[in-house]
């Protein structure tokens, strides 16, 4: 495929490429290269083909067109029904490696998240060690919400999964903030914490005009993807000039260097958002159900 000579991928990579089945898919704004290690029965590759479409137009419906131009994504045939081991990089062009369960149905896929989350990695530059919560923190922040926006998910499957999933991202003992606590729940949740707050911040103080994701757009849009490595000053300055507000500058003095506990029932009562067991229902005369209903709508 042309894709590889353009990213002047090693040899062992173009070996496999060889060796794989590749076909090059045509996504909002991008190509590409889907290569599999081995040939999937037609009932999975059908099922697989929407998959990649969904999680591709739920990527590009957050950041306005897909996250890169091009890019493989490269798929392992495992047994069982699973998605699993969701890998990005960019350091040889820009590369997702997934695996995918042979015995996968199309209900299976149309429940996993893991290719969401990888695609939107691509939109978004390396960062040193340090600071890879806010590399995860935004994929799985943003990852429900763009399947929201693309009609892949109900809103009341996006916050009561915000409701079970973000204490995991609140500071324990011995905690020293997000620079330095790199556990899982600090690095996906801490970080994911860190978006849910900027994101309520910026439609605070513009009036909804802008989001999270005008920052994000902004970032890649100045050239800030998964083949890139930039610092976190850099990153920062871009978002706050896009929304106008410098809501990413102070959460991340704020927190990158000592544990901030936040008042997450009292947040979830500020949105609307109330808790039934494993499900939650909304109340729309709540202080910030407009900004809850702009997160996921756009």
């Amino acid at each position: 495929m042309r894709l590889l000579s353009v990213f002047a991928v090693p040899v062992v990579a173009l070996l496999f490429a060889r060796a794989a089945r590749a076909e090059e898919v045509v996504v909002p704004g991008g190509k590409l290269d889907v290569q599999y290690t081995s040939p999937p029965a037609s009932a999975l590759q059908e099922s697989a083909a929407k998959w990649i479409q969904n999680s591709a137009r739920a990527v590009a419906k957050y950041h306005g067109t897909f996250t890169i131009k091009r890019a493989i994504l490269r798929i392992t045939l495992t047994d069982g029904h699973d998605v699993s081991d969701g890998y990005t990089n960019g350091w040889n062009g820009a590369i997702i490696t997934i695996s995918l369960g042979r015995k996968a149905t199309a209900g299976d896929l149309a429940e996993d998240w893991q290719l969401t989350h990888e695609m939107l990695h691509l939109g978004f530059p390396n960062l040193p060690d340090r600071h890879h919560w806010l590399e995860e923190g935004i994929a799985t922040y943003v990852e429900p919400i763009a399947r929201c926006r693309a009609g892949l998910l109900p809103p009341e499957r996006i916050w009561s999964d915000m409701v079970e999933g973000m204490p995991q991202g609140e500071p324990e003992a011995g905690d020293r903030g997000l620079d330095h606590t790199h556990t899982w729940g600090r690095t996906y949740w801490g970080g994911a914490l860190f978006c849910l707050r900027a994101d309520l911040e910026i439609r605070r103080r513009t009036g909804n005009r802008f989001g999270l994701e005008h920052a994000l757009r902004a970032i890649r849009e100045a050239g800030g993807n998964i083949e890139s490595a930039w610092n976190i000053d850099r990153v920062i300055a871009i978002g706050d000039a896009a929304t106008g507000v410098p809501v990413l500058r102070e959460l991340y003095d704020e927190m990158k260097a000592k544990p901030v506990k936040v008042d997450l029932p009292a947040l979830w009562k500020e949105l609307g958002v109330v808790r039934h067991g494993k499900t939650v229902s909304f109340d729309d005369h709540a202080p910030l159900s407009t900004i809850r209903r702009a997160i996921t709508s756009g």
